[in-house]
């Protein structure tokens, strides 16, 4: 199974089966898995593997899959010892599996995740985020100011094994993804030491065309050659599968939302309430939908159809592209948002403080096992308006002093939309600016936590 050189002096990257790309693996090593969700996942590698005695395994993903899918069948097993990723409670059984003990789990953001993985491909040690600065976490890392801002530093990661998704490879081990199925694959291509790509076909050397090479082939060790079907695809199989609470004060929310986005601005907006927001974007309001996993020009979701037919979003619903949109890996994707290129991030939110501090990924009780892409969002978008309710369900305000459930950014909140209130940070100070159709002023007084300025 060794590569030979082809006459126009490209190696040969060997095919091989499944099961013979499980061989590979090896009891305590570190185990690379692209994909996002389901999307763009190596299943046939990972369910090959799962049919193995292979144990003690780190696994190294934006999650660990889905219930008995790809890694979720590994955890299943009891075949891992640690999941290393961005957000592991779209599994119920890993969530479980950390609760109990069975499984140790490092989060990281997901930005974060993909720099680090392209870090370690690109033999850097690590580097400088402003993500996570003031957070739980950031834990014990190194902090250091830099041209002003906080900063934390996140190690590379590498791994012994990396199994990836693409569309289509050559015989020379070329890889060209489709829609948004680059995410975590194409960094983890680079970051291991040994390197299979499942594709869906392999084609002679030459019918790529080389600007449409998304992975060279000197990356790659072993190809096997895998059909996807709906079955791999979990919760992203079908646009049918995936469903909004919607009532009408959250709809007050979304249109009040939209009205603070410009023509040309690029968004992103977060799951749970502001996805309420893309339903109402036209295209003549000339906004520009961006998602974490690697797609700008977000269209609507098909009227039906799944993840073999469309891209998906950061939500793992299939979408349609705009005219003029774009595809990218994820890490290119958080150096969008870090780097300042995103104009306006909508998200969700469990508390906002008088500091304009927001809290939206953890509450007490609960391991805190899905922080996802919110805080690079949080931190790196030039403009964050939160989305949510006024109180919770018992009356407690949302809106508070101090945060008091753990940080997912300091001091990054333009604009708080609640279903009774508008706010806006003015040169710092919380401001009431607007209430929301059919509120009050008392019921915005009684039920904020915070004191705030009225400039009604």
């Amino acid at each position: 199974m060794t590569a030979t050189a082809t006459p126009a002096g490209l190696k040969h990257v060997p095919v091989i089966t499944a099961p013979e790309a499980a061989a590979l693996v090896k009891s305590g090593q570190t185990l690379l898995v692209g994909g996002f969700g389901m999307t763009g996942n190596p299943v046939h590698l990972v369910h090959a593997l799962a049919e193995t005695d292979v144990r003690d395994l780190t696994y190294v993903a934006n999650n660990v899959g889905e219930a008995g899918l790809s890694g979720g069948r590994l955890l299943r097993n009891g075949q891992l010892k640690k999941a290393i990723g961005s957000f592991f409670t779209s599994n119920r059984e890993a969530v479980a599996a950390a609760q109990e003990g069975r499984l140790e789990v490092q989060l990281i953001p997901q930005g974060s995740l993909a720099e680090a993985l392209r870090a370690g491909g690109a033999g850097i040690g690590g580097f400088y985020t402003p993500t996570a600065t003031g957070t739980v976490i950031a834990g014990d890392a190194d902090v250091r100011v830099l041209n002003g801002r906080e900063m934390v530093f996140v190690p590379a990661l590498r791994g012994d094994v990396a199994f990836v998704r693409a569309w289509r490879a050559d015989e020379a081990g070329n890889l060209q993804y489709r829609l948004t199925e680059q995410n975590f694959n194409r960094a983890m291509a680079t970051a291991a030491d040994l390197v299979v790509a499942e594709v869906e076909e392999i084609v002679p050397v030459g019918t790529i065309p080389p600007e449409q090479v998304h992975t060279p082939g000197l990356y790659v060790d072993y190809l096997v050659q895998a059909t996807l079907t709906a079955d791999a695809l979990g919760s992203s199989a079908d646009v049918k599968g995936s469903s909004k609470k919607v009532d009408e004060a959250r709809m007050h929310m979304a249109r009040r939302a939209l009205a603070e986005l410009r023509r040309g601005d690029v968004v992103n907006l977060g799951i749970g309430i502001p996805t309420l927001v893309a339903d109402l974007i036209t295209p003549e309001h000339g906004v520009n939908l961006h998602t974490e996993n690697g797609m700008l020009g977000v269209g609507p979701a098909p009227e039906q159809g799944g993840a073999l037919d469309y891209p998906v979003n950061a939500g793992k619903i299939p979408v349609t592209a705009l005219p003029g949109a774009s595809y990218f890996d994820s890490a290119d994707s958080f150096g969008m948002i870090r780097g300042g290129h995103v104009d306006v991030a909508v998200m969700g939110g469990l508390q906002v403080d008088a500091h304009a501090n927001l809290a939206n990924w953890a509450v007490p009780g609960k391991p805190l096992l899905g922080v996802g892409g919110a805080m690079d969002l949080a931190s790196g978008a030039r403009r964050l308006i939160v989305l949510m309710t006024h109180t919770d369900p018992d009356g407690t305000p949302k809106v508070v002093p101090e945060c008091t459930l753990p940080l997912t950014s300091r001091g990054a909140v333009s604009m708080i939309i609640t279903d009774r209130a508008v706010f806006e940070f003015r040169e710092g100070t919380l401001t009431l600016t607007e209430l929301m159709p059919g509120a009050t002023l008392d019921e915005v007084r009684a039920g904020t936590g915070a004191p705030f300025v009225e400039a009604l």
